[in-house]
C-alpha cells in the first residue's frame, strides 16, 4: 500500500500545489493509497512535502514520485500521448512548478497583508511562544529562496505580470477542451489543478494574480470539473 505524506489541508483542500498535484495523480491513476497529514519536515526524504512511502521505500519530490509510480505501476494516465504532446506536457509542467508557483508564493509570503493571513492560517495550532518565532524565521527562508530563484528580485507588479502570462498560456492551451489534451486527464491536468485551484478558490488571499485566475473562465471551469471528478462529495 502506498502512503502519501502531505501537509494538513487548508481552505478545504491542500494549500500546497505539489501535495494537491500528487494526491490528484494518485486518484487519477487509481492507485490505492492512504494519506498521512503532517507538517514537520525533519523526517522527509528531501526536506519538503509531499513524499510517499511504498513498502518501506521513501521517495520525495512530486515529480520524482510520479516518475517512480509510472515505472513501478505502469503509465496509467499519459500512455496515449504522442511524443510531441509529452514534450508540451513537460514544458508546461515546468512552467507551473518552476515559475508560476513562485509567483503564488510571493503573493502569500511576501505581500504584507497576505502574509498576515498566511501566518494566521498556517501556524494557528502552534504554541504561543513558538508562534512568535517560527513563522518569521520560515518567512525569511522563503524570501531567501525567492531571491535565489530570481523571482524575488522583481517588483510585485512585475511578478504578477509574469504569473499572469503563465495563466494566459494555460488558458489558451486548454481552450474549450475538457482537459489539456482532450477528453482524458493527464499529469499536466494534475499539476495545473494543484496550482490553479490554489489561486481561484482561496478567498483569504487577495492579489492581482488570484484575480486574473478567477477571470479566466475556462480555468475556473476546469478546476470545478477536476474537483467533481476526483474529489466528489
Amino acid at each position: 500500500m502506498i502512503t502519501l505524506h502531505q501537509f494538513t489541508p487548508h481552505w478545504g483542500f491542500n494549500s500546497s500545489p505539489f501535495c494537491l498535484k500528487l494526491e490528484t495523480y494518485l486518484r487519477m491513476a487509481d492507485l490505492p493509497h492512504t494519506v498521512v497529514l503532517e507538517d514537520m519536515l525533519d523526517k522527509t526524504p528531501k526536506g519538503k512535502m509531499p513524499y510517499i512511502d511504498d513498502a518501506g521505500q521513501k521517495i520525495g519530490d512530486s515529480n520524482l514520485v510520479i516518475e517512480y509510480l509510472q515505472t513501478k505501476y505502469g503509465d496509467r494516465t499519459d500512455s496515449h500521448l504522442s511524443s510531441a504532446d509529452r514534450g508540451i506536457s513537460l514544458a508546461m509542467r515546468r512552467m507551473i512548478d518552476e515559475n508560476l508557483y513562485w509567483c503564488m508564493v510571493y503573493s502569500r509570503w511576501v505581500n504584507e497583508a497576505n502574509w498576515q493571513t498566511t501566518r494566521s492560517i498556517y501556524f494557528s495550532d502552534m504554541p504561543p511562544v513558538i508562534k512568535q518565532i517560527v513563522p518569521g524565521l520560515l518567512r525569511k527562508d522563503v524570501i531567501k529562496s525567492l531571491k535565489g530563484h530570481g523571482m524575488g528580485r522583481h517588483s510585485e507588479a512585475e511578478i504578477c505580470a509574469i504569473g499572469g502570462r503563465d495563466l494566459i498560456a494555460l488558458s489558451n492551451f486548454l481552450s474549450a477542451k475538457p482537459f489539456f489534451f482532450g477528453d482524458q486527464p493527464t499529469i499536466l491536468d494534475a499539476a495545473a489543478y494543484g496550482l490553479v485551484r490554489n489561486l481561484v478558490e482561496v478567498p483569504a488571499i487577495v492579489s492581482p494574480l488570484n484575480n486574473q485566475a478567477k477571470q479566466l473562465d475556462n480555468l475556473v471551469a476546469f478546476c470545478d470539473r477536476m474537483t467533481a471528478r476526483f474529489y466528489p462529495g
